[in-house]
């Protein structure tokens, strides 16, 4: 059960944030007041609405993260809410703006009811969702934006293979390859099938009763957001000069040498232009997002228990609602 540091006594400037002081299991998330912070130079001050719940978030809870991590820290990156006061050099957002993104680079921060974004992280928010909707995107959909399209430099008439393609990564890079025209080949399982190719997949496979390799070498770039056997059997179908992309985990580059194309893994690098272009897209109706449990700000260890598979959740990203 989520406990509460007795030693720092709630005043007007200070803030409920969700932290750790040990890496560890989700038990390690406590609730503390804290001082609210204030915006340095290129900083932006979010009175939190929303926090999205995304596996970094367990990684870097657990000590397992690919970024250093000093300690404590407050958990979250993804978040929407309302901006309540801007550092100096912040000029595209002003006191009052709705806005979504990503605290900082460090993945951060969001788990409180105030948060400090990176100015050049956060966007205005799509007007035509909530914060809830809002605060699930940032992170999961730059990932397969930047993946197709800045790693893979995937274009109309090519074609991807998507590896776990009904997952909050996969849904958005199902879409945004369909949007971009290219052929969508895809990856999921039997009770994701459907909903996988409303979403724009030419081709879907059933990755637990048929096998992707039989493609042949006929795939422009591999999508890889599963990792492990699955990445190492993907070089299979890359044709010569293709390339593999994860978010997961490095790729064999030897493997990817002895079959001609390119192997990396990527971490996402959210951005206001980014951003920006996808509250278009989700404004113009061109984007569907998927919304999983919304749990209350104090429901963090419960949130990450979700995450590690020790409780039942809905598929979709996990959202805390702050207020």
């Amino acid at each position: 059960m989520t406990t509460i540091n007795e030693n720092a006594a709630k005043t007007n400037n200070s803030m409920k944030a969700y932290r750790v002081h040990a890496f560890g299991p989700p038990e390690e998330i406590i609730a503390e007041d804290v001082e609210i912070p204030t915006p340095g130079k290129d900083e932006v001050l979010i009175k939190v609405h929303a926090a999205g719940v995304g596996p970094w978030d367990g990684w870097i809870r657990s000590g397992n993260s690919a970024l250093p991590q000093p300690l404590p820290l407050t958990l979250g990156s993804d978040l929407s809410g309302i901006v309540e006061a801007v550092g100096e050099g912040v000029t595209h957002v002003v006191r009052g703006d709705a806005v979504y993104g990503v605290t900082n680079p460090r993945f951060i921060g969001a788990y409180a009811e105030y948060a400090i974004a990176a100015a050049g992280m956060i966007a205005t928010k799509p007007a035509s969702i909530g914060h809830v909707e809002a605060a699930s995107i940032p992170v999961t959909a730059v990932t397969a934006k930047q993946a197709l399209f800045d790693h893979a430099r995937l274009i109309a008439g090519q074609t991807v293979l998507i590896h776990g393609a009904a997952g909050n990564v996969g849904a958005y890079a199902v879409q945004f390859a369909h949007k971009a025209g290219l052929k969508v080949i895809a990856t999921a399982s039997g009770s994701d099938i459907e909903t996988v190719k409303r979403l724009g997949a030419d081709l879907v496979i059933d990755f637990r009763s048929q096998r992707f390799e039989d493609l042949a070498d006929d795939v422009d770039a591999v999508i890889d957001l599963v990792g492990g056997e699955t990445q190492t059997r993907s070089f299979a179908v890359l044709k010569r000069g293709g390339k593999l992309i994860s978010a997961v985990s490095q790729p064999d580059q030897e493997l990817a040498n002895a079959r001609g194309v390119d192997a990396l893994f990527f971490l996402v690098n959210v951005t206001t232009k980014e951003l920006g272009e996808i509250t278009a897209m989700v404004d113009a109706g061109e984007l569907e997002t998927n919304v999983g449990d919304v749990l209350p700000l104090d429901a963090a260890i419960t949130a990450h228990e979700m995450l590690e598979g020790k409780r039942p959740h809905a598929k979709g990203k996990i959202v805390l609602q702050v207020i």
